[in-house]
């Protein structure tokens, strides 16, 4: 008996096979981006930070720290052959306020702050805000944890991942998210270069997460809502902030990090699109809240804050929407603008954030400027931070900033 004719294989369409090409040719981009960014035989490195700065941020005086070294407090600093020193690490800063006692960290009765990081419109700057100030209170002295909750993993990207290559689903959210027996998030926390700043990555399979997520939770499990919640409560003992990176569109990831979140940040572009985009988000926001809340899932922030971005005051238009922005938000409105810098984007170049950057790369004016946007912008949400602590009240006042 003749043998039934196998059928040929089937062989991929002409535009699946262009755009796997592509998309393998883009992999190989980002795979050289992130080894031109690798310093030291591959180690990446957190910055180091001369003594005058080291004074400001241990909140000891440089003399302080000289006399510490010499009666062996803390460790002496590496020097070069003639005698300078090299700078300090963020370890080195961190044992430091452990030797003077002080490290800004939250007591145990002081709630974790979990910061969402959320507008429904890409290109806001959302990554970029969430990675610098994740970095920010790594420097500040706090134990941060930065939770990449975004398939495209851009804040992942700028820790010197490409997501694609170097990730795993199984170092994301994805697992936690598909399987209800696990009771802890420790698996994904990562260490970075940073000291006490953590990372939990994500790659493209968190997009799978979206659907598997919304045909649970339609099958009559909306608890799967509170699953971030329950991941980020399984860790918080360990973090005074938690900031959360979450997709740029309104899903069940998105939901779920509006009940894991207990202060909101909104970072907007002041252009008429970003403005119109803005609020659709804060309607859509506000139907969503109601919908929990009817279904028993109520979300409360301790805060809420605004922040422009990407800003150019050049631009009269710019000049006032943002005036108007400021009428509309009243105190709700961060009163530094992140202002459009060429050096926050030639850092992103190179997979890596201003924070970073060994020296500057357009000029040293335009350098500062940046990391006086970034730090303006960080200093205000610290306060934030702090204010929902009831131990860090006394120094608050006495900082003047209550």
């Amino acid at each position: 008996m003749d043998k039934p004719a196998q059928k040929a294989p089937r062989l991929p369409s002409p535009t699946l096979q262009s755009v796997g090409e592509i998309y393998a040719k883009c992999l190989n981009v980002l795979e050289g981006l992130r080894n031109q960014a690798i310093q030291d035989g591959g180690v990446r490195q957190s910055p180091r930070f001369p003594i005058t700065r080291v004074a400001d941020l241990v909140g000891r005086t440089t003399a302080a720290i000289r006399e510490a070294e010499k009666d062996g407090r803390i460790a002496a600093v590496e020097r070069t052959s003639t005698g300078r020193r090299v700078g300090y690490t963020l370890a080195e800063v961190n044992q430091m306020r452990e030797a003077f006692g002080t490290r800004p960290w939250r007591d145990a009765d002081d709630p974790v702050s979990i910061i969402a990081v959320q507008n429904f419109k890409g290109g806001v700057g959302k990554s970029t805000v969430s990675a610098h100030l994740a970095q920010y209170l790594a420097i500040r002295g706090y134990r941060v944890c930065l939770v990449d909750c975004d398939s495209q993993g851009s804040s992942t990207a700028l820790f010197g991942y490409v997501p694609d290559l170097d990730i795993h689903e199984d170092e994301t959210l994805y697992p936690f998210f598909r399987n209800m027996e696990m009771t802890s998030l420790a698996y994904a926390v990562r260490e970075t270069h940073w000291d006490n700043l953590y990372l939990v990555p994500a790659n493209l399979k968190l997009y799978s997460a979206e659907y598997e997520l919304a045909a649970r939770i339609s099958r009559s499990e909306p608890r799967l809502l509170n699953r971030l919640a329950e991941g980020l409560a399984s860790i918080s003992d360990h973090f005074d902030v938690i900031v959360l990176d979450p997709p740029p569109a309104l899903g069940t990831i998105s939901l779920s990090v509006m009940r894991a979140a207990n202060a909101l940040l909104v970072p907007m572009p002041p252009t008429v699109i970003d403005f119109s985009s803005t609020t659709t988000f804060l309607a859509m926001l506000y139907e969503t809240l109601q919908l929990l809340e009817e279904r028993h899932f109520p979300v409360d922030f301790s805060w809420i804050r605004f922040v422009a971005t990407r800003a150019d005051e050049q631009k009269s238009m710019q000049r006032e929407l943002l005036g108007l922005m400021r009428n509309l938000f009243g105190d709700k409105m961060l009163r530094t603008v992140l202002r459009d810098s060429a050096e926050i984007d030639n850092a992103s170049a190179r997979l890596m954030t201003i924070y970073e950057l060994p020296s500057p790369v357009t000029s040293r004016e335009t350098y500062v400027r940046g990391l006086t946007y970034l730090n303006g912008v960080n200093d205000e949400i610290e306060t934030q931070i702090r204010m929902g602590w009831p131990s860090h009240a006394e120094r608050l006042r006495a900082e003047g900033k209550l």
